[in-house]
């Protein structure tokens, strides 16, 4: 994201908001999850512990659905994020010249399977195509060489029954699956079109070409026996509906709204998970400074069902999700794992993985929940610069709030010559929000690629 642009809007987002928040701590927003970049369409999956949340990712200053490539992160609490970077893009499809758009991942075989709708070079429609990994940040990489389904719809999404089988369901402006064999990779039968009738998916008006709410965006899955499509309705703007069925093909039964039409996107997608004891529903607004139906940001929030199975309404909010447990700061933590963050982004490092960087003086990272028990009395930070340097604040409380340890960074001769530093801290102890406060001259001051408590 333009840094320019992210800085100045976010610190003016956050002050507003701390004009209206009395606790310093709580002072600023956890949703969207991400704010170094643009994200878009998220798809989570839950494995070994953790959400892994993929998404799309919308190109700075966009004024169409500009996107060239896919993002990963993961938390195990719901409010530490730690950005994966991207395992995919347009170049892992040989055959696809555009359009990176909105996929989905599902586990099956000791792999992660990746399914995505890209434009087929050859044909000039949308197609699907299926990128395999070994690990579920990747990286991934074509598994057949060409598309798996074309029929110039988009939006796939797979489910695996607890039968055993698997579907892959996507479309828009119709509704289709096919049955995925074993190997997730093809399919048995032909492309088979969901009926769209009011019954099954809502009345629409005024469209006659669409009778039905149903859009875009289909997410299928099972609880207690009745099988859940969650789905983006009536563009435009869009908001996020759903249906049940006795069976993974139907027939639906339209049961209403989840997310009412909000937020500054015209176009929602959403993603429903169980994890840890809570259900969570993902979604995108455009909430971020810059944002819009073409520059949007993906957000979450914990939800129960009702007693009978429905979804109650869900609405959009800036605190998001609760944290579930604690982090522990004991433990080296990736400095791309992030609450909230302003004037920060992040690149691939030389040591692996992804550091966070172009930090300038004032700003920041928070960390939420990070449990100190009895105290702290040192901060290491692993960083580079080939300016000036500059130094670390740890604060709590908020980003100006008290200083209880401050680690200088030295010249290290480049953005990725890295060094460790660290330095004494005092007054870290029971549970606290962390806020990592970068400072130094004018311009980028240098890299962090990790850090940890001791």
């Amino acid at each position: 994201m333009t840094r320019t642009l992210l800085r100045r809007g976010a610190a003016l987002l956050a002050s507003l908001l701390c004009v209206v928040v009395l606790s310093p701590v709580a002072g600023h927003a956890d949703n969207p999850v991400v704010q170094t970049i643009y994200t878009a369409d998220p798809a989570a999956l839950v494995h070994n512990g953790r959400v892994y949340l993929y998404t799309g990712h919308d190109e700075d200053g966009s004024t169409y659905f500009t996107m060239k490539d896919w993002r990963v992160y993961s938390s195990a609490d719901m409010v530490n994020w730690t950005d994966h970077g991207s395992p995919m893009s347009l170049a892992t499809f040989s055959w696809a010249s555009t359009d990176a758009w909105a996929g989905q991942t599902v586990y099956r075989n000791g792999r992660f399977y990746w399914y995505v709708p890209v434009k087929n070079r050859a044909t000039g429609r949308m197609a699907i195509g299926v990128a395999v990994a070994d690990s579920p940040t990747g990286p991934f990489r074509d598994a057949i060489g060409r598309p798996l389904v074309e029929n110039g719809e988009i939006d796939p999404h797979a489910f695996v029954d607890d039968t055993g089988q698997a579907y892959l369901y996507w479309g828009n402006p119709n509704l289709w699956y096919v049955r995925l064999n074993t190997d997730m990779v093809s399919f048995s039968g032909g492309p088979t079109q969901i009926p769209l009738t009011t019954a099954g998916f809502g009345a629409r008006s005024g469209n006659p070409s669409r009778p039905t709410l149903y859009e875009e965006a289909p997410w299928v899955y099972k609880r207690n026996g009745l099988y859940y499509n969650v789905f983006a309705a009536e563009c435009c703007s869009e908001f996020i509906a759903y249906s049940t069925a006795p069976g993974p093909t139907g027939p639906w039964t339209y049961r209403g709204t989840i997310m009412p039409r909000q937020g500054a996107s015209f176009t929602n997608h959403a993603a429903v998970v169980d994890f840890n004891g809570g259900s969570y529903f993902f979604y995108h607004n455009g909430a971020l400074p810059g944002g819009g139906g073409f520059t949007r940001s993906v957000a979450v929030e914990r939800f129960a069902y009702r007693a009978d199975g429905t979804i109650p309404t869900i609405t959009m909010t800036t605190s998001g999700a609760p944290q579930v447990g604690t982090l522990n700061p004991y433990v080296r933590q990736e400095a791309e794992t992030i609450a909230w963050s302003v004037g920060v982004e992040t690149e691939p490092s030389s040591e692996g993985g992804m550091n966070v960087g172009w930090l300038n003086n004032g700003d920041y990272i928070k960390v939420k929940g990070a449990a100190f028990g009895a105290g702290a009395t040192s901060f290491t930070a692993r960083v580079a610069s080939a300016t000036t340097g500059g130094r670390i604040e740890v604060r709590l409380g908020g980003v100006t709030g008290t200083t209880v340890g401050t680690c200088t960074v030295p010249v290290t001769g480049g953005w990725q010559t890295w060094t460790t530093v660290t330095c004494p801290v005092s007054g870290l102890t029971g549970t606290q929000d962390v806020y990592l406060r970068f400072a130094g001259g004018s311009g980028n001051l240098f890299n962090v690629n990790w850090w940890q408590f001791r």
